[in-house]
C-alpha cells in the first residue's frame, strides 16, 4: 500500500481514493465520447471510399476467410498496404454483414478506447492528473476528429492510433525498468500499428521527445541522446521499411502525384499554409469539410513567406520558454513531426489537407494548451475554479461542435452537400455527388454536376469517364463514346477507359472495335475479369462460340463469382452442344439470382433437350411464378403439358 500511495502522491492524492478517481475519469471520458458519437447508429455507408473498403469489396464482404486473409496481406488495393485494417473490416462483415450501424459503432468503440488510453498514458508519464484528463477530453471531443471516427473507411485511423497509444504505454513501462522482454512488448503494438496504417512511422521520434519530457531521461549521466537513438534503432528501421513499402504501393496505385503535375514550390507553400490552417481549425473549427481541394499555385509567394515567418516565430518563442516548460517544445515538435508524412511534400491524392490527418498530431498542441494554462494561471486567485470552468466550457463547446459536424456524415448526400457548401472548386465532390445521383436514377442531374467538375479539371480521366457513363445512362450513346475516346487519349495506359469504351461500342453494335478495346484493356490489366466476360459476350454475338467460351473461362479463373460470365457461358456452351456444362453454369446463376426468369426458362430448355421433361416443366413453372407474362416459358410449358 505504501508504494501505491507514493505513486499517487505525485498526482496530489493518497490512499485508495485516487484509484476510484482514475476509474471515474475513465468512465466519464468513455461515456461522454460514446454519447456524442451515438447518433452514428443511424448513419449509412457513404459513397466516399466506404464502397472501396467495404460495400463494393468482395474480399471484405465475404468476411474472414483463408482467401481473404491472404488477400489482405498481399494486396495494395486502394493504394495502401494495411493488412490489419482489411482484417478488421472483414471481421465486421463476418459478424455484422453490411449493417452500417455496427461498422460505425466499432469505430466509435476504438475512439473511446483511444481517449481513455491518452489519459492513462499521459497521467502515467507526467504524473499530472487533471492536465492529462483535459488533453484526453480534447482528444475525445474535438470536432476535427469527427472524420476519423464517423467515416467507416477511416478505420485505419482509429485502429492504428490504438496501437500507437499501446506502444507509448508499453514504452512508459519499459523506461521504468528497462529489459529485453519489456522492449519486445514495445515493438509488438508498434508493428501492429504499422500494419494498420503507416502513420506510425513518426512514433519513434515522438518517443525521443518523450525521453526529454516528461520522462526526463537525458539529465541522467548514464543516458544520452545517442543512447536514446541507439535504443530506438529497431523502431526506426521498421519505420523506414514501412515508409518504403507505402511509397511503392501508393506510387503503383497511381495516387502519388508527379512533380511535373504539382511543382515542389506549390507543395512547400501548401505545407506551410496547412500547418497554420490546422491550428486555426483547432481553435475555431468552422467550415470543416471531407475534402479541401489543393490550392495548387493560388497561394502567392509573398503570403507563403509570411506564413513561414509566423511558424518560425512560434518555434523560437516556444524554444525560448522551453527550458522552464519543456512540454512547450515537445508538444510543438510532436505536432510538426507527426504531420510530416501527410503534409503534402509527397503529395498523395488531390487534397490540400484533411481533418483526419490531425487525429494524432493535435495531441501535441493539446498538451501545450492543458499544461500551459495550468502553469500560466499558477499565481491567479481562484485558479482551480477558473481552470475547471474553462476546461468544462471548452469541452462542452467541443462536444456541441462535434455533434453538429457528425450530422454531415449521416449519408452521402449530407456529406457531399455540406462539403460543396463550405469549399470552392471542389471537383472531387462534384464528381462524387454526380455518381450518387446517377446511381439513384438521376443521370440528368449527374451530367449537370459532372459538367461543372470538368470545367474545373478538364483533363481528369476519372471525371470524363463518369461523364460518359451518365450520358450512356441517358441513351446519348454517341456522345458517351466520344467522351470515352477523350478519356482513352488522356490516359492511354489505363485499362478502365478502354474497357468502358468497349462496352459502349458493343452497345452500339460496333463489335470489332469493341473487341480491340477489350483486348487493350486486358493487356494493360490482365486480371480485369469483366473484360474477359464481355469480350466473350461480343464473340458469341458474332457467332464465334468457341472463342467466346475460351475468354469466358479465362475470366472465371480470375473471378469465379462473375455471374454475368456464368450466364454467357451457359448460352455459349449450349450453342456447341455441351449441355451438361451449360446446365451447371445455369444453376450457378440461379443460385445467385433465384428470380432470374430468363435463366429459369433457359434451364428448362436445356433440361428438355436432355429429355428430362419433368424437371423442364418445373423450371418453366418457376419462371412463370416469377413472371406470369413470360411468353417463352408459357409456350414451352403448354407444349410439354399438352402432349
Amino acid at each position: 500500500m505504501l508504494c501505491r500511495s507514493k505513486q499517487y502522491l505525485a498526482h496530489g492524492f493518497t490512499g485508495s481514493s485516487p484509484t476510484l478517481l482514475f476509474l471515474l475519469i475513465c468512465l466519464a471520458l468513455a461515456a461522454a465520447t460514446f454519447a456524442v458519437y451515438l447518433p452514428v447508429r443511424t448513419h449509412e455507408f457513404v459513397r466516399y471510399d466506404d464502397d472501396t473498403y467495404v460495400t463494393h469489396n468482395p474480399n471484405v464482404k465475404s468476411g474472414l476467410t483463408a482467401q481473404g486473409i491472404k488477400w489482405a496481406f498481399a494486396t495494395g488495393y486502394a493504394a495502401n498496404w494495411h493488412p490489419l485494417t482489411w482484417l478488421s473490416h472483414q471481421l465486421d462483415c463476418q459478424l455484422f454483414g453490411l449493417n452500417s450501424a455496427a461498422h460505425h459503432l466499432v469505430n466509435v468503440l476504438f475512439h473511446v478506447a483511444n481517449a481513455v488510453l491518452v489519459f492513462l498514458v499521459l497521467s502515467r508519464m507526467t504524473k499530472r492528473f487533471w492536465q492529462s484528463a483535459f488533453v484526453a477530453g480534447l482528444f475525445a471531443l474535438h470536432p476535427l476528429h469527427v472524420e476519423s471516427v464517423a467515416w467507416v473507411a477511416e478505420r485505419k485511423d482509429v485502429l492504428s492510433t490504438l496501437f500507437w497509444l499501446l506502444t507509448m504505454l508499453a514504452y512508459a513501462r519499459y523506461v521504468e525498468h528497462p529489459s529485453a522482454g519489456r522492449y519486445v512488448v514495445v515493438i509488438v503494438p508498434f508493428v501492429l500499428g504499422l500494419l494498420s496504417k503507416p502513420m506510425l512511422v513518426t512514433l519513434p521520434i515522438v518517443l525521443l521527445l518523450l525521453d526529454y519530457w516528461p520522462l526526463n531521461r537525458f539529465p541522467n549521466s548514464k543516458f544520452s541522446i545517442l543512447n536514446s537513438l541507439v535504443e530506438k534503432a529497431p523502431l526506426f528501421l521498421l519505420s523506414i521499411v514501412s515508409s518504403i513499402v507505402t511509397f511503392l504501393v501508393q506510387q503503383k496505385g497511381g495516387t502519388v502525384l508527379a512533380v511535373y503535375k504539382l511543382p515542389v514550390r506549390d507543395r512547400v507553400v501548401n505545407a506551410i499554409y496547412s500547418y497554420l490552417a490546422y491550428i486555426g481549425k483547432m481553435v475555431w473549427p468552422a467550415r470543416l469539410a471531407a475534402l479541401y481541394p489543393h490550392p495548387l499555385a493560388q497561394i502567392p509567394t509573398a503570403r507563403a513567406v509570411i506564413y513561414a515567418i509566423i511558424l518560425v516565430l512560434i518555434t523560437i518563442f516556444l524554444i525560448c520558454h522551453s527550458r522552464k516548460h519543456k512540454y512547450l517544445i515537445v508538444g510543438w515538435l510532436w505536432y510538426l513531426g507527426t504531420l510530416v508524412p501527410v503534409i503534402g511534400i509527397v503529395q498523395v491524392g488531390s487534397q490540400a489537407m484533411a481533418d483526419r490527418y490531425t487525429y494524432v498530431p493535435l495531441t501535441g498542441l493539446f498538451i501545450i494548451i492543458a499544461f500551459g494554462a495550468a502553469d500560466l494561471l499558477m499565481k491567479i486567485p481562484l485558479r482551480k475554479f477558473i481552470l475547471t470552468a474553462l476546461a468544462l466550457a471548452i469541452l462542452f463547446g467541443s462536444a456541441l461542435a462535434s455533434s453538429a459536424q457528425l450530422k454531415h456524415w449521416k449519408d452521402s448526400f449530407s456529406l457531399f452537400d455540406h462539403t460543396l457548401a463550405v469549399t470552392e472548386n471542389n471537383y472531387v465532390m462534384l464528381n462524387n455527388y454526380a455518381n450518387v445521383v446517377n446511381e439513384q436514377g438521376s443521370p440528368t442531374e449527374a451530367v449537370k454536376y459532372l459538367v461543372e467538375a470538368l470545367k474545373l479539371l478538364p483533363n481528369s480521366t476519372h471525371i470524363r469517364n463518369n461523364y460518359a457513363n451518365a450520358l450512356k445512362e441517358l441513351g446519348r450513346l454517341d456522345e458517351a463514346i466520344e467522351q470515352y475516346r477523350i478519356a482513352v487519349k488522356l490516359t492511354p495506359d489505363s485499362a478502365l477507359p478502354h474497357y468502358n469504351l468497349g462496352l459502349a461500342l458493343a452497345d452500339r453494335g460496333d463489335y470489332d472495335e469493341a473487341i480491340e478495346q477489350y483486348k487493350t484493356a486486358m493487356t494493360l490489366k490482365p486480371d480485369l475479369s469483366p473484360a474477359y466476360s464481355h469480350i466473350g459476350y461480343v464473340l458469341a454475338q458474332k457467332k464465334l462460340p468457341a472463342q467466346a467460351i475460351e475468354y469466358l473461362e479465362k475470366g472465371l479463373r480470375i473471378e469465379p463469382n462473375d455471374i454475368f460470365a456464368h450466364g454467357q457461358l451457359t448460352l455459349a456452351l449450349a450453342s456447341v452442344g455441351r449441355i451438361d456444362e451449360a446446365i451447371e453454369h445455369c444453376r450457378i446463376v440461379l443460385a445467385a439470382r433465384p428470380n432470374d426468369v430468363e435463366m429459369h426458362t433457359n434451364l428448362g430448355i436445356l433440361l428438355q433437350t436432355q429429355g428430362k421433361l419433368d424437371q423442364a416443366v418445373e423450371s418453366y413453372k418457376k419462371a412463370l411464378q416469377i413472371d406470369p407474362n413470360d411468353k417463352q416459358a408459357r409456350d414451352n410449358l403448354n407444349a410439354l403439358t399438352s402432349k
